[in-house]
């Protein structure tokens, strides 16, 4: 899967308080690694997992190896807005 590094920053941010903790525990991986699949850059504490970065507009495009993680966040984001409406 192919998203820009903006569209991704933008997912991460819409995401309500606690969703990194969610996805973490949901997919037994660690907060860290969440973070880092979203941007950061802490790797001696969590993994970056099947995550590419080609410069380009928009921060460039991100090429997503595995899709879980951005699958859960994009369903929290659903059910808070669905929640909220």
């Amino acid at each position: 899967m192919h998203i820009t590094f903006s569209e991704l920053r933008k997912i991460k941010h819409d995401l309500p308080t606690g969703s990194v903790k969610t996805i973490s525990d949901l997919l037994g991986i660690s907060e860290q690694t969440v973070r880092n699949y979203f941007g950061a850059k802490k790797y001696e504490n969590g993994q970056i997992i099947g995550k590419h970065i080609q410069p380009g507009p928009d921060g460039g495009f991100v090429s997503l190896e595995r899709t879980d993680i951005l699958d859960a966040a994009k369903k929290i984001i659903a059910l808070e807005e669905h929640a909220v409406a």
